[in-house]
């Protein structure tokens, strides 16, 4: 299924939840009904509200001069809507002034009790919608490539490894993933050097026997390449040049990264 787009905004449906819930967006668009979107952080509720109304400022339910900026326009967004101090002074004040509201909160909000909005969007955990995961992935290719001046004729160069990719924290983390796994298929010998003095550089004065616990920075992934390029411990010892049972007194002792 090819992905559905909306050029303002890059939002990706593929998945049937996020196809619904576009559809839903686009037909609000005309609606003056005052709107929730609710779902985790990385989850596309930011792009579909601006699907909704793409031209209207976005403000911060924490804010303490929320009511003051809504003021000015009749129409906008409000993020972070879980974190509004007082939400019956909220409601009392939209509906006086006759503001037209799409709202943005966090997963575990409740507001079934209440009445003011219309329409309630809960947009689903990547884990529960693979199906967008693979253009997000091509998505942020793009950006990657286009951030580091490669443009788009090298993108079928890189090969992103989709077992590696984390969705924890849905986009947000996905992103990251491809971002690390382009600079890791770029980075230089100095580089990696440069990152790991970096990294450890910054633990020096609070950790003790600094040495031994800094080693797993290089055992780690040789162990991890090792496992992936000869399949056995056998094999992999003869290559490192190391006795059967150091290899394995090794990965007793780092397994908690395996």
């Amino acid at each position: 299924m090819v992905a559905v787009q909306v050029a303002a905004t890059n939002f990706i449906a593929v998945s049937k939840p996020l196809r619904e819930a576009l559809k839903s967006a686009n037909l609000l668009k005309s609606l003056k009904l005052n709107t929730l979107i609710s779902g985790e952080k990385g989850t596309g509720r930011h792009s579909l509200a601006k699907v909704m109304m793409p031209d209207v400022p976005i403000f911060h339910g924490d804010d303490p001069a929320l009511f003051q900026l809504m003021a000015n326009h009749s129409r906008c967004i409000v993020d972070r809507f879980e974190k509004i101090e007082h939400p019956p002074k909220f409601f009392q004040f939209v509906q006086k002034h006759g503001k037209h509201v799409v709202a943005i909160a966090e997963d575990g909000m409740d507001v079934s009790k209440n009445s003011f909005f219309s329409v309630r969007l809960t947009l689903p955990s990547l884990v529960d919608r693979p199906e967008d995961i693979p253009p997000l992935t091509e998505k942020f290719k793009k950006e990657v490539f286009s951030l580091f001046g490669e443009g788009e004729k090298g993108i079928s160069d890189f090969e992103v490894d989709m077992e590696r990719l984390d969705i924890r924290e849905n986009a947000f983390s996905l992103r990251k993933s491809v971002v690390l796994q382009y600079l890791s298929s770029r980075i230089d010998e100095d580089e990696i050097l440069a990152i790991n003095e970096a990294f450890i550089g910054g633990r020096m004065e609070s950790e003790e026997d600094l040495y031994r616990k800094m080693l797993y920075l290089y055992e780690v992934p040789l162990i991890r390449a090792g496992t992936k390029r000869y399949g056995s411990q056998l094999k992999m010892s003869k290559a490192f040049g190391l006795n059967r049972n150091t290899l394995k007194k090794k990965i007793t002792e780092w397994r908690r990264y395996f």
